[in-house]
């Protein structure tokens, strides 16, 4: 896979999380913190499973960053602060792949599991889970905000994203 097409995955990330953060603003407290079944319990467990993970694997790519612990942590208990803290991090995952060429994606990058254990994979092989592993939870995500307000959420898909597809300006929508 190429460069740009990691670049639109990145953009793409920043989009589709905009529009699944707009969604979850808009619940009333009880709602978005409901248990509803889903791995991570309901939306906010999920979407906190979300930002720790691409913090996770930023700190395994660059050495800067947290390295949280537990995949179910919750970072922020106030959503206006998870929101404002996934904005940074699809800052910062956007600045990280802008720096890679296509020879860095063939090499091997090294790093160590959560358990400590040493591990080499191809660095593309990384970034494909690290959006794929995205995908996977934001569908799970809609399906909390599906449950909760019985209604369809956002439309997530690549392609509304690759014709133009609008999405909220979640820095103003946090700023409130």
């Amino acid at each position: 896979m190429s460069v740009d097409r990691f670049k639109q995955f990145a953009a793409y990330n920043k989009w589709a999380n905009a529009r699944l953060y707009a969604a979850a603003l808009d619940l009333s407290e009880q709602s978005y913190r409901l248990h509803i079944g889903v791995f991570f319990g309901g939306l906010h467990g999920t979407l906190n499973h979300l930002l720790l993970t691409d913090r996770l694997w930023l700190k395994r790519l660059t050495g800067e960053g947290d390295h949280p612990n537990r995949l179910d942590a919750i970072l922020y208990e106030d959503r206006m602060e998870l929101a404002r803290a996934r904005i940074a991090e699809d800052e910062r995952l956007i600045t990280v792949i802008e720096k890679y060429d296509e020879a860095a994606l063939r090499g091997l990058h090294s790093y160590k599991t959560s358990t400590g254990m040493p591990q080499s994979q191809v660095l593309g092989d990384i970034l494909m889970h690290l959006f794929n592993h995205q995908t996977y939870y934001r569908g799970q995500a809609c399906a909390c905000l599906s449950i909760l307000t019985g209604d369809e959420p956002p439309s997530l898909d690549l392609l509304v994203f690759q014709r133009g597809g609008t999405a909220p300006d979640l820095e103003k929508l946090t700023s409130r």
